[in-house]
């Protein structure tokens, strides 16, 4: 399965994440067949949240085997497998933070809990529906877990790039789940305003840093025998790399499109997160525009007057300068470490155009 380097998120790529994901998880539906019917609301959500997204955790992870192991190294099918689990555990992720934040929409749709809070009600069923809900969210969201876990082990990678890519493994789950717990503190203990962007640094380098960017490309590396020098140089490139992805994030969760980016604009500062790009406005403001910044934000019931005048103070304030400035510097920082490692150049190449699709991305 030789594919393009000039085009690592092509229509080929995706479609081959896809044929992956789509063949794993047909293997596990005779499983919950044996219910009968009761899971096919499950299922339908597995599939459905599993369709479509960036695949950018897939594509830095297939990559970087390519730049460890060289263009020659055909990649095997066991290699696109394991690339592909990370968008299981990336679903898994997502269907926990919306139940955590109570987020209403995901890719343009209902959130999953959301989802099956409106089955319960719609098929009155007995109990609270917001109960069943978030309930029923929480468990696909485990099952989504364990079946990353599954698609790895029941792949025909050999066992001995799959044991030196299995701690890396074990780390990305373990950390981006660490990340969300040090993003519920972030949220709920007072924090100074000095110190809020050293906070939002920490969290966002367990929550996303590390589970986007740097740990993929060490898992993909690790199937390709990468030494451990370049191991450690890819673990410097992903992090910088991670940082500058999440804060485009942040960004467009104000400023973009909502019928780009499949989420109402604003639902950040509803929700009180204290990001990088908050951090700075609290820091670079005048007092009265972060007094009200700090007034609006975790408010649930803002309006968008209320969100227009958050944007007010963050283009006003600099914050949102600061932010394009620091995701150059962290995305150049990366670049850097790339460029000084013994790595396969068609390799080399496909990751850098991934940097700027992680960075100048409007979804």
């Amino acid at each position: 399965m030789k594919l393009d380097c000039r085009q690592p998120l092509g229509p080929r790529f995706l479609a081959a994440v896809q044929s992956s994901v789509t063949r794993f998880l047909d293997t596990q539906r005779d499983l919950l067949a044996l219910t009968g019917d009761r899971l096919d609301p499950v299922w339908d959500q597995a599939v459905h949240f599993t369709e479509g997204g960036k695949r950018i955790r897939p594509a830095f992870c297939y990559w970087a085997y390519v730049a460890a192991a060289g263009a020659d190294a055909e990649p095997t099918r066991a290699v696109m497998d394991i690339a592909a689990s990370l968008d299981l555990l990336h679903v898994s992720a997502l269907i926990h933070d919306d139940l955590i934040d109570l987020s209403d929409t995901r890719r343009g749709g209902p959130s999953a809990h959301r989802f099956f809070e409106d089955l319960h009600r719609d098929s009155q069923w007995g109990g609270d529906s917001e109960h069943f809900g978030r309930s029923a969210a929480l468990l696909i969201g485990d099952l989504l877990l364990a079946w990353s876990v599954s698609m790895v082990e029941q792949s025909s990678m050999s066992a001995e790039k799959l044991k030196r890519a299995r701690p890396y493994l074990d780390a990305m789950r373990v950390e981006v789940l660490a990340g969300q717990y040090l993003d519920l503190i972030h949220q709920a203990k007072p924090v100074s305003r000095p110190d809020l962007l050293r906070e939002a640094g920490l969290v966002m380098g367990f929550k996303t840093a590390k589970y986007t960017v740097a740990r993929p490309v060490q898992i993909g590396a690790a199937l390709g025998l990468a030494s451990d020098d370049v191991q450690q140089g890819l673990s410097l490139f992903g992090t910088h790399v991670g940082y500058a992805f999440q804060m485009r994030d942040d960004l467009l969760g104000l400023f973009g499109d909502p019928q780009v980016t499949g989420k109402p604009s604003g639902d950040d500062v509803r929700e009180g997160k204290k990001t990088v790009v908050i951090g700075y406005a609290m820091r670079e403001a005048s007092p009265a525009d972060a007094e009200r910044l700090t007034q609006m934000l975790g408010d649930p019931s803002l309006t968008q007057t209320d969100i227009d005048e958050v944007r007010r103070i963050l283009v006003e304030s600099g914050a949102v300068e600061c932010t394009e400035k620091a995701i150059v510097n962290e995305a150049s920082s990366g670049m850097k470490y790339l460029h000084q490692l013994d790595l396969d150049p068609q390799g080399t190449y496909a990751l850098a155009t991934l940097v700027h699709a992680a960075v100048e991305r409007t979804a």
